[in-house]
C-alpha cells in the first residue's frame, strides 16, 4: 500500500475545483479563507453579485463536518451570515443559482 495523503479527498477537491471555477467564470470571488489560530473555519468564502457567504466543502459520500466545524459555522449564523456545507456539484449549482438572482438560500 502506498502513501495516503491527510488532506483533502480527491471527490472533495473536485467539488472544491467546481465551485471555484464555477464562481471565478461568473466574476465572483471564491477565495480561500484560512484563519491561523482558529480552527475549524469554512474552507472558502464566496463573494458574488453584492453577496457573501462561507462554504465548508466535505466529499460526497461519507464526509461530515468535525464539532469544531459545525461550532464555527453556528458562530457565523449567529452573526447573520450564510454558511453552506456543500458535498456536490448540484449543491454548487443550487448555491450559485441563487446567487445570481441576488439572494442566498435559507
Amino acid at each position: 500500500m502506498g502513501w495516503q495523503s491527510t488532506t483533502k479527498s480527491d471527490p472533495e477537491r473536485q467539488v472544491e475545483k467546481y465551485l471555484t471555477d464555477k464562481i471565478s467564470n461568473l466574476g465572483g470571488l471564491p477565495w480561500k479563507f484560512t484563519s491561523p489560530g482558529t480552527a475549524g473555519v469554512p474552507d472558502r468564502i464566496i463573494i458574488m453579485n453584492g453577496l457573501i457567504c462561507f462554504v465548508e466543502l466535505k466529499r460526497p459520500r461519507g464526509g461530515r463536518i468535525s464539532d469544531m466545524q459545525q461550532w464555527r459555522i453556528e458562530q457565523l449564523r449567529k452573526q447573520g451570515m450564510k454558511a453552506y456545507v456543500i458535498k456536490n456539484k448540484e449543491e454548487v449549482d443550487y448555491l450559485v443559482e441563487h446567487m445570481m438572482k441576488g439572494n442566498l438560500p435559507e
